[in-house]
């Protein structure tokens, strides 16, 4: 085995650890790492019941965590592991922060098998956000650019 994977297993031990204590604790089965540079640089557990917060997914709050530690760059090629393969909101997240690489312990069927089923999450952003089943209003208002165009009035200044 190679160095860099025993290191991708040992962080994977790590996820796992944290979720076993999470549901110790009566939470949800799922935790994310961040690791960089050979080092964790954040880590999270699912705490969308804790918080009342439907975006608090574990690899979201590890990402939080690792940026407001280390930044936003720090993240950059970053690689994510996650005791359960993320749902389509994590891949994104992961997508935009920058991430290099997911590795995930448990599959989305076995997720699935023990009552985590979030396999359609993956359709959706096939879809057009107009196909969704939800109302999505554009409202077409002169002003709307206002914000924008003082963003690079500023930005271009500085």
């Amino acid at each position: 085995m190679r160095t860099q994977e025993s290191e991708l297993l040992g962080f994977a031990h790590e996820a796992i650890r944290l979720s076993r204590e999470h549901v110790a604790q009566g939470g949800i089965p799922f935790s994310g790492v961040v690791v960089g540079n050979g080092r964790i640089l954040g880590t999270g557990f699912n705490r969308v019941r804790e918080d009342n917060d439907p975006t608090a997914h574990a690899e979201v709050v590890a990402l939080r965590e690792a940026t407001t530690r280390h930044g936003i760059r720090a993240v950059a090629g970053a690689t994510l592991i996650a005791s359960g393969e993320p749902c389509a909101l994590c891949y994104l997240a992961a997508r935009y922060a920058g991430i290099g690489h997911i590795v995930h312990a448990a599959d989305r069927r076995t997720a699935a098998r023990y009552g985590f089923d979030y396999t359609s999450t993956y359709s959706l952003f096939a879809e057009d956000p107009a196909d969704w089943p939800l109302k999505v209003t554009a409202l077409h208002l002169p002003e709307a650019e206002e914000p924008f165009q003082d963003f690079l009035t500023q930005n271009r200044a500085g």
